[in-house]
């Protein structure tokens, strides 16, 4: 059984007691404990279910190699699931509840599909759900959503209390990784004069060299740590963060941390998880390695643990995993452990070492303290329930029908040797190479990630490099040339020298025994959360699964919450030995981002609440709300729908709003609108390739309306350009699609067109814009004065800058509305007030503001187009009689190609046409025409749907515009559109302009 030491533990406080419960049974641990550590020390070792078989299991590591011991922290809105024990720090009042289990932990029903592993094996599910078909959406899925996941979801109504922050951060040299190496690479390069950050996932610096004996410089390692941790944080181009893990590296050294800032302390004042976005010149990686288990019979009981763990929880925790235990291991680092259990006090029986020789310097020193080694042999089947009882030993060699020798032991400590820590050096693409003696892959340094330039910017140090001895001096070096690299050019010291054991050659042993029989193949476990067995990954090949990737997705090996850091080696292993090859021709799985999961709040940060995504406004959105604004979301804007009176709905105020425009006058707050500035030497050639139509010939003065589409083909903005000068445009865009601009021309700027001499800048809230529209719009400016705005000085689509009733403003004579229309941008901080200007100077005149409805209605009785109404991502500018938008003049244009694909250019095409009812009603939005006939899937076939539809103040009637096959070649023809209720609404193709046809109203 699992105990607490009488003395040691080089990380607890004794002192100080830790309450907390477990399944609601009430524990105690000590500060500096891991929940992992406490619970071992209350005799815990009964932790989870496995998620297909429902089989008992418990720790196996010390780390965020954990693959195990998952459960449900905090209670109510602070309850979190599938939380590592092995990374917990336990504190005053934690509450945690184990998972994957029904109706409880020790009496699992679900633990029967452990009876019948013969119809769960790999890819059963692919094989079993295929038939009766109906089954699939009454018995299969039902049965499948309820049996899935591990943990549970937090309560739908549950809300977050805590904060969550992110940061942003430069340096020169990144470190990650707080053992010896990523001390010593952090210190030579701050002595160097690089800036510099070092991370440390965990609590405390040093990784594994206190626990596993080293010495430096002949003292012990926690003498030399503590040094060098003091000389860092004296340093002022040093910055040290521990509980900080690196997520994810990505290009042009753009690194994720992911800080565990309260976890551990809950009631401090403080965010509980900080995502840090680092850019670093140059990042060394020393993220060490991870012990890996053996593969026999029996080996994911609880008690089984990894070697190298249980030495964590002796040295630093003094927990016993057990009173007797059994070492099996093919390599010498493994008798660091036998020794350390001897010297606890524990029981050693035996440690069995599949070598047919063991000689080395730790082996020499168990045997000295009087414990059994046995060569040549392996473990052929671990007795037990839900806990180790003991072990059946065989020669190595043998298929296993029969044991040499036996133990009685509650515990069994493996190692398999070592894996390093890759991840970080391949999220950028970083190659490996096999290493034949140690037999790991490991990072390539003749191919690192490489950079903007073609050079390296990620080196690798410590045992995360495959170095399994001393390291001090490589990571010295690692240091060094980072710092360099960014133009540091002190000298760092030399390094102290560390020294380690010399260790004899590891034997690769994939199972134990190697030729063992089918039946203890089948309980020899490589996935231990996803239940995944030696014997299903042979499965796999046999059934033709050669590619590695496709072997994991078929089998689930490495898909767990530990994404395959335990497993994937010693699968990789079983699959090449299953197809005959060699494992680097098998190859590894893909290494993604991030390295161990983070958490949402932290991907959140602060935008969470009303923040989450803050809501954009116009310099008048203080008028709107004040007078009767009937909000509604464009894009991060609330733009007003229309403005309500006293005694009228929506449709009234409309209809009110539209007629005026069309009689008077109406003014609208266009200031969301998109404004962006493109300039350069080279804006008239990037215009050109931006819209459909030639921008390049326009002059200064001068609007003209533009079309842009992506690249295949498809109409994503339209909006007026305004030439400002010979190298600087206005490009005016949809309210939502501003930002989305901005970004794709940056896209092509930065990353096709890098040479290209232009600089683009978001101007829209850098001004307010208003829209005077209406018959008597040109009399209301006369009245401001300052400008001449008279139909011969400013033309149809030019534009002038001036004084207007004594504000700065930049006048347009454009229209949307088929109105004389003036669009008048002024500055933000001028915007109330040039409105309220507006509304007393034209209050004789009938001036009124109007919303988006009010405008949509105006735009569609003139038959312009909408983005986002009469397109969906599908529709090119010739579906919208447009072709005259599209220049033939020009050799290339985003999107030319795409729109002359045979789909896009193929007659039957929808196209747009105008519409109206025989009986004068509205359509409803969206609303199909259906022909009468079905098609395969007994569905009503279609041939047109309406896109936009309104009822018309101006014409009395509704009107629409729909997408319709051969649409404008039918004009006249009665189709049918589907209503409410399967009704059918008998409706003629028209025209789509159906006001003044001419422009006379717009050109007064």
């Amino acid at each position: 059984m699992s105990h607490r030491l009488a003395t040691g533990g080089r990380l607890i406080d004794r002192a100080r007691d830790m309450k907390f419960t477990f399944n609601g049974k009430h524990m105690k641990g000590h500060a500096g404990d891991t929940l992992a550590a406490s619970l071992l020390a209350n005799g815990q070792t009964l932790l989870g279910r496995s998620f297909k078989y429902h089989r008992p299991r418990g720790i196996v590591a010390s780390g965020a190699e954990e693959p195990n011991a998952l459960v449900g922290l905090g209670k109510g809105d602070r309850y979190e699931p599938n939380q590592r024990v092995t990374t917990t720090e336990v504190f005053d009042g934690l509450s945690a509840e184990t998972q994957n289990h029904w109706p409880s932990l020790d009496f699992d029903l679900l633990a029967v599909n452990s009876l019948v592993p013969q119809f769960l094996t790999a890819g059963f599910y692919y094989k079993t759900f295929l038939r009766p078909r109906a089954f699939w959406k009454h018995v299969y899925e039902p049965i499948i959503r309820k049996s899935a996941g591990l943990g549970k979801a937090p309560a739908h109504d549950a809300r977050d209390p805590d904060r969550y922050e992110q940061l942003y951060a430069f340096c020169d040299v990144l470190v990650i990784g707080g053992g010896i190496a990523g001390l010593q690479a952090a210190l030579s390069a701050a002595e160097a004069g690089a800036r510099v950050a070092l991370w440390e996932q965990t609590a405390h610096w040093g990784g594994r060299a206190p626990v596993d004996g080293v010495t430096i410089e002949g003292q012990d390692a926690d003498t030399w740590i503590a040094a060098t941790v003091a000389r860092l944080e004296g340093m002022d181009n040093v910055h040290l963060r521990l509980r900080c893990m690196g997520a994810g590296l990505h290009d042009h050294g753009y690194v994720l941390g992911y800080e565990r800032v309260s976890d551990h302390a809950p009631n401090i004042d403080a965010p509980r998880h900080r995502l840090w976005r680092m850019r670093a010149g140059q990042i060394v990686t020393a993220t060490g390695a991870i012990e890996r288990p053996l593969s026999f019979a029996g080996n994911d009981l609880p008690g089984v643990m990894l070697a190298s763990a249980m030495r964590d929880y002796i040295v630093n925790y003094a927990v016993a995993p057990g009173q007797s235990v059994v070492v099996v291991t093919n390599n010498d680092d493994a008798y660091r452990t036998a020794i350390a259990l001897r010297r606890a006090g524990v029981g050693v029986p035996a440690v069995v070492d599949a070598r047919a020789e063991a000689n080395g310097p730790l082996v020499a020193e168990a045997r000295a303290a009087g414990i059994t080694v046995l060569t040549g042999k392996g473990i052929r089947k671990v007795k037990g329930g839900r806990r180790v009882t003991g072990v059946e030993i065989c020669r190595i060699d043998s298929k296993g029908t029969a044991f040499t020798e036996k133990f009685d032991c509650d515990a069994v400590a493996m190692s398999g040797g070592w894996s390093p820590v890759v991840h970080l050096w391949s999220h950028c693409g970083g190659k490996l190479v096999w290493d034949e003696a140690h037999h790991f892959f490991r990072p390539d340094a003749s191919r690192p990630p490489l950079g903007a330039d073609g050079a390296g910017f990620v080196t690798v140090c410590g045992s995360a490099n495959g170095d399994m001895g001393a390291v001090l001096r490589g990571a010295h070096d690692a240091g060094l040339t980072a710092a360099k690299a960014t133009g540091a050019t002190g000298n760092a010291p030399a390094p102290a020298t560390d020294a380690a054991p010399d260790m004899a050659p590891m034997d690769a042993v994939w199972m134990m025994p190697r030729n063992a029989e089918y039946e203890l193949r089948m309980k020899m476990w490589l996935d231990f959360q996803n239940d995944v067995k030696v014997a299903d990954v042979q499965l796999a090949a046999r059934e033709g699964y050669q590619s590695v990737e496709h072997t994991k997705r078929y089998t689930t090996l490495g898909m767990a919450t530990d994404q395959g850091k335990l497993s994937n080696i010693n699968g990789l292993a079983i699959l090449s030995d299953a197809l005959g090859q060699p494992i680097p021709a098998t190859g590894t799985t893909t290494f993604r981002p991030p390295y161990t999961p983070i958490s949402i709040g932290a991907i959140a940060g602060e935008a969470t609440g009303s923040t989450f995504q803050p809501l954009r406004r116009s310099p008048l959105q203080d008028w709107h709300e004040q007078n009767g604004a009937d909000p509604e979301p464009v894009g991060h804007w609330r733009r007003p729908y229309t403005f309500l009176r006293a005694g009228e709905d929506r449709h009234k105020a409309v209809n009110r709003e539209v007629t005026n425009a069309r009689t008077n006058i109406g003014l609208l707050d266009a200031s969301t609108l998109g404004k962006i500035l493109v300039s350069g030497p080279d804006a008239g050639r990037f215009m050109d390739m931006l819209y459909t139509n030639m921008m390049s010939n326009l002059k200064p003065g001068k609007c003209r309306y533009g079309l842009m589409c992506n690249e295949n083909g498809f109409l994503m903005d339209d909006g007026v350009v305004a030439r400002l000068s010979e190298d600087a445009f206005l490009v005016h865009t949809t309210s939502g699609g501003a930002d989305h601009v901005h970004g794709w021309m940056e896209d092509w700027l930065q990353c096709e067109w890098w040479d290209w001499k232009v600089h683009t800048v978001n101007l829209t809230e850098q001004y307010a814009q208003i829209a005077v529209v209406g018959p008597k719009a040109r009399q209301l400016l006369e009245r401001l004065g300052g400008m001449n705005v008279s139909a011969d000085a400013l033309k149809f689509m030019e534009w002038t800058d001036g004084k207007l009733g004594g504000f700065d403003a930049r006048v347009f004579r454009i229209s949307f509305s088929g109105e004389l229309s003036f669009e008048i941008a002024v500055p933000a901080s001028q915007g109330r007030a040039f409105w309220d200007k507006l509304l007393a100077e034209g209050a004789d005149l009938g001036v009124m503001p109007y919303g988006t409805e009010a405008l949509h209605i105006l735009r569609a009785e003139k038959g312009f187009i909408m983005i986002g109404d009469e397109t969906d991502g599908t529709v090119i500018p010739q579906d919208l009689n447009l072709n005259w938008a599209i220049s033939k003049k020009k050799d290339d244009f985003l999107g030319k190609r795409g729109m002359e694909r045979e789909a896009m250019i193929h007659p039957d095409r929808w196209k747009l046409v105008g519409l109206e009812t025989l009986d004068g009603s509205v359509l409803p939005h969206g609303a199909l025409a259906v022909t009468g006939g079905k098609n395969a899937n007994k569905q009503a076939e279609t041939e047109g749907r309406v896109t936009s539809t309104y009822y018309s103040a101006t014409l009395k009637r509704g009107i629409a515009m729909a997408l319709v096959r051969f649409g404008p070649d039918r004009v006249g023809e009665v189709l049918e559109f589907a209503g409410p209720n399967d009704a059918r609404i008998k409706t003629r193709i028209v025209d789509p302009v159906l006001y003044d046809k001419e422009g006379a109203k717009q050109n007064v």
